[in-house]
């Protein structure tokens, strides 16, 4: 009788480690972050760098990424952008690697509905170079590639204070010769920045000056010096921020230049900051929290870090 209960514990024991195995998976998966990332028009290589984005996120194992392509440049087909309908509130956050035409009414609507309500954003790049007929997503971007008469420029001075050049004053977006640079974190208490390195070196890549627009409810995680020597303006501008936008959060960063048929040996995408900043921002635009570790490679203040 006895063995017979000792083995009845036993088998009961089993099932319920079976059962509490089955429990976690099932609350791991449902913890996942579902990021829609959007890409179709770009003039960067976004066929190479979506997939490389998407293995980004999904080797953290936080993330289920999924990608919606818009119609291409110039699209003739009249049902082509009518087609193009992403059902934003099925997902956390949207990646965007997108530079192209406006998207047509419904597509703005339904995104901006997403974000109003709790939906988080990550730009990357050249994402927030396209839309300057959409007065919403300049609200929520705060800077954009704009001509100096489209808004206002924030650059920091030498002394670490936030400068502000009103609409029409200074130069127009651009930028100066690729080149490696010093990222300077900003805000070392944010939870996407938390623990980074206070100055850390950039690979080569394109630094973006004079970017225009509202730039409302800003708060700026790093920025980045802009050398005259390069072709820049001789101060320091953004490079990653964040804006609230009704109940979602829109952060964008400026790094991770691709040019069309880069050599991948070269990419600016791999650096440890880079994916860093892509990973923890995706994240915590998503949820509020950063449970991302930082790469074990970040770069430091005299030496670039590339991951694989």
């Amino acid at each position: 009788m006895k063995l017979r209960c000792w083995v009845c514990c036993l088998v009961s024991g089993a099932i319920a480690l079976v059962l509490l195995a089955m429990m976690a998976g099932s609350s791991s998966a449902a913890d996942k972050i579902d990021v829609l990332i959007v890409d179709g028009q770009n003039n960067h290589d976004f066929e190479r760098t979506t997939p490389y984005l998407k293995k980004i996120l999904e080797e953290t194992g936080r993330f289920r990424a999924f990608v919606v392509t818009t119609p291409p440049p110039g699209a003739t087909d009249p049902g082509a952008w009518k087609g193009f309908r992403p059902q934003f509130s099925d997902y956390d956050v949207v990646l965007s690697n997108y530079n192209g035409e406006t998207w047509p009414e419904h597509a703005r609507t339904a995104f901006e509905e997403f974000v109003q309500n709790g939906g988080g954003v990550l730009n990357v790049h050249a994402a927030n170079n396209p839309f300057g007929d959409w007065p919403v997503w300049n609200d929520m971007i705060g800077l954009a590639w704009r001509d100096k008469g489209f808004g206002d420029r924030i650059t920091f001075d030498a002394a670490g204070k936030q400068v502000r050049t009103l609409k029409g004053e200074g130069p127009d977006s651009s930028h100066g010769a690729q080149h490696p640079y010093a990222v300077i974190t900003r805000d070392r208490e944010h939870p996407i920045t938390k623990g980074m390195p206070a100055e850390w070196m950039h690979p080569t890549d394109e630094l973006y000056h004079g970017q225009r627009g509202p730039a409302k409810n800003m708060h700026i995680l790093a920025t980045a010096y802009s050398s005259k020597e390069s072709g820049g303006t001789g101060e320091n501008e953004p490079m990653v921020w964040w804006i609230p936008s009704g109940k979602g959060r829109v952060v964008t960063t400026l790094l991770g230049h691709v040019g069309r048929d880069q050599d991948p040996s070269t990419w600016s995408m791999r650096c440890a900051g880079f994916h860093a900043i892509v990973t923890r921002g995706t994240e915590w635009a998503a949820t509020g929290e950063v449970t991302i570790p930082l790469p074990k490679d970040m770069p430091t203040a005299q030496q670039v870090s590339l991951l694989p």
